[in-house]
């Protein structure tokens, strides 16, 4: 089934989620409507507060994302990133690595709005699947980025915290327009 993604100006897109205990029928297909949805969007990742609910659950595909390469590890090896995908993360948690990098950043929830934004070049994961197994790998070009911007909004926490104040500033009245249009609905 497909969600209705919330857009900027939500509460709910501000809150910390709450770790899984339990993956039961409901967070599995929870994590299958958010697959669809982010498909339905073009999008490459989707947190569970996107769609107004409050759990450390997010979904990441990007193995159409052809221009914009990826990079991951399994166990030390690298992989093609394209055989684990679409990936479902529950309860994640990020190591960064030492070196950033600056690059070009969407979010579902701020249609039409892109920015540069720094990030870890590369990132270890640990995190729960659907069946309840620990995974774990390393990612790093767009993968490595789409997990920690889907990390961030399991911790209340908008892209748009991470840009410049000149790139805020210059985007104030469209995040004014969208925060505005998200009261009416």
């Amino acid at each position: 089934m497909i969600r209705e993604i919330l857009i900027y100006g939500e509460s709910v897109l501000r809150t910390k989620g709450k770790q899984i205990e339990k993956i039961d029928d409901d967070i599995r297909a929870l994590a299958a409507d958010m697959l669809e949805t982010m498909y339905d969007a073009n999008g490459v990742g989707l947190a569970a507060q996107q769609v107004g609910r409050t759990l450390r659950l997010t979904v990441i595909d990007v193995s159409d994302a052809e221009s914009r390469p990826s990079k991951m590890w399994v166990a030390g090896e690298e992989v093609d990133p394209k055989e684990h995908m679409p990936l479902v993360l529950i309860n994640p948690e990020l190591q960064p690595g030492e070196e950033s990098e600056i690059g070009t950043e969407g979010c579902l929830s701020f249609p039409e709005i892109t920015a540069e934004i720094p990030r870890s070049a590369k990132v270890k994961v640990t995190a729960q699947d659907l069946q309840g197994n620990r995974i774990e790998f390393e990612a790093a070009g767009l993968l490595g980025r789409a997990v920690q911007h889907e990390a961030d909004h399991l911790n209340g926490i908008l892209f748009i915290d991470r840009m410049s104040s000149a790139a805020k500033a210059s985007l104030a009245g469209k995040l004014k327009r969208l925060a505005a249009e998200s009261k009416k609905s």
